[in-house]
Order: structure tokens, then sequence, then C-alpha cells
């Protein structure tokens, strides 16, 4: 697992959003919904939908991946969070619904802020980067998709 949320390309920066408070607990890598005031978080796919980041500088590089990682602590309701606007081809780390995926398996923003299977009707968000069977919160990496409905 990287100790990142942005995996690429490096070679060109992110935009982010980082003037805006988050409307409750919220971890890094699950989807937000950019409003006039606060980030909220997403449940589905909508207008203005963001990735929140973690925060690079609670922790030096080399850090332990345990329950004090970046990754691992919320936002807390009321702090000012960064959040990436999305691009398609971007690679990220995000917070996954529980299951089993495929690579290259289109996935759209489901409860809690967190990618899952994209069905019928569905707007496809990102991409599988690998396969893997994830827990409930769990980050994969995914590729941005130029977001399209799911036929």
């Amino acid at each position: 697992m990287a100790n990142v949320i942005y995996r690429g390309p490096s070679s060109g920066q992110p935009r982010t959003v980082s003037d805006k408070p988050v409307a409750a607990a919220l971890l890094p890598g699950t989807f937000v919904t950019e409003g006039a005031t606060t980030l909220t978080q997403a449940a589905a796919f909508g207008h203005k939908v963001r990735l929140l980041a973690h925060r690079d500088f609670y922790s030096s590089f080399g850090s332990a991946f345990d329950a004090s990682h970046p990754l691992k602590q919320p936002y807390q309701s009321g702090e000012t969070g960064v959040a990436y606007v999305l691009e398609p081809g971007q690679q990220y780390q995000a917070a996954m619904a529980a299951g089993n995926y495929t690579f290259g398996q289109p996935l759209t923003i489901g409860a809690a802020g967190r990618l899952t299977a994209a069905a019928a009707g569905n707007v496809v968000v990102a991409f599988a980067d690998k396969a893997a069977n994830v827990a409930a919160g769990d980050l994969l990496d995914v590729e941005i998709a130029n977001f399209y409905a799911m036929a």
C-alpha cells in the first residue's frame, strides 16, 4: 500500500480545493461534494465531486503504516480539508465499498463516499487499477474515468 492518495501522473501537479471545511469526520480517499462553503460526503455522483487528500505534513515519508498514519486519520468536522479536482487519467487511492474487484472494472460513487462496482445507469467515475478483494473503507488504486453513464 502506498502512503499517499494521489498516485500520478508525476508529469503534472493535481489541482486541489483547500479553503473549505469538511462537514463531518471523513477519511482521506473519501469522495466529497464541494459546496459553496463546505466539503460534504458524497453518496452518489454529482456536481463538483472531489476526492479528499491525505495530509502529508502529519507524518514523515518513512512513517509506519499503522493506526496513526495520515491515511487512517479522519479530518474532523469543521477542519479545513484538502480535496483533489478530478481529471480523466489521474491515478489515486480511493476508499472502496467491501467487495471483490477486477482489473479495469468500472466504478461509481456509493454510500459513505466510497467507490463501488458500477451497474447500468450509474455514472462511471473510475476504473480499478488492480484486482483485489477489499473490506469496507480499504484503499484501492484507481484511474479516473472520463465520466459516462454505464449502459
